[in-house]
């Protein structure tokens, strides 16, 4: 058996300077407070809690006060910072600057679309941190789709401005934008949706560019481990582009949910993950493969 880690998986930028903004501060205070889990990914958020990371959630920051609390990579609305203000709470904002630059997009297009009497879409997981900054830039006045089905909440008589959560799928949100097009020159005429529709592609290219990675390096293995906690939206997007190129793909945690059944001594075994995914956590998962080989049988 041969066992190697997709070295393109794990923490994407945001991500990664999150959690050293995090570090960086309880090693001078030894305690944080963070709005939200700063990963999604229970066995990272263990180990931060461990270190001094208290985890909080919008009720509990309402009645915090002369404090720090983290901002994670998925950004905040602006409720959070006017909070953050009233009591006296010293923000220190790890958002990826991908997310802010959207938040500001995304406010300057609304502006603009409420005075034209449009709607503003936005393609993402309704409650997802991300999406729930996104929206406040709207006053919560946006709607939230993450199907082709969730179009029945749009009135195709006005004019539409689309936006898309940043670790959404490309191929996706193609679909729904063809969609749309199709909607808005359905209710106005042809070639309609060129005035009466403005879709931005605000997918983060670090993340959708690991699908083609995934799917290369899925291809070169016999079995997939794919290593992601179960509330990250992109790890159950990458996991579902490996099984469809590599049907012995599996989707574990940690390395206690292995099955050593899945595998056979010969095989050439591939570890990958989310973006939310450490690279400490994939390595302990290899180590756990390569100490029980012995008990891997055809």
């Amino acid at each position: 058996m041969e066992v190697s880690i997709d070295q393109k998986s794990g923490y994407c930028f945001g991500v990664e300077f999150a959690i050293q903004m995090a570090e960086e501060e309880m090693d001078e205070s030894g305690k944080l407070y963070c709005l939200g889990d700063i990963v999604h990914n229970s066995m990272e958020v263990k180990r931060l809690r461990d270190k001094g990371l208290v985890i909080i959630d919008r009720e509990q920051l309402e009645n915090l006060y002369n404090c720090k609390v983290l901002i994670r990579a998925h950004g905040e609305p602006p409720a959070t910072y006017k909070t953050a203000i009233e009591n006296n709470i010293e923000l220190i904002d790890a958002s990826c600057p991908v997310v802010l630059k959207l938040q500001n997009r995304v406010k300057n297009a609304y502006d603009k679309t409420d005075a034209k009497e449009g709607q503003l879409i936005i393609y993402g997981k309704p409650g997802h941190a991300e999406v729930i900054g996104l929206t406040g830039q709207t006053g919560d006045n946006c709607i939230i789709v993450s199907s082709i089905e969730d179009l029945e909440k749009v009135d195709f008589k006005r004019p539409i401005t689309l936006f898309s959560q940043t670790t959404k799928s490309t191929k996706g949100f193609y679909e729904l934008k063809a969609e749309i097009e199709k909607r808005v020159d359905a209710e106005h005429g042809e070639d309609a949706h060129k005035e009466l529709f403005n879709a931005n592609d605000s997918i983060c290219r670090q993340v959708s560019n690991r699908e083609p990675q995934m799917v290369k390096f899925s291809g070169e293995m016999d079995v997939i481990i794919f290593v992601s906690g179960k509330k990250s939206s992109n790890g159950k997007a990458l996991y579902n582009v490996c099984l469809k190129n590599n049907p012995r793909s599996y989707f574990v945690e940690n390395e206690q949910e292995i099955n050593l059944d899945w595998i056979n001594p010969n095989d050439k075994v591939g570890i990958s993950g989310a973006t939310s995914t450490p690279m400490w956590l994939m390595e302990q998962v290899k180590s756990y493969l390569e100490a029980n080989t012995s008990a891997i049988t055809v």
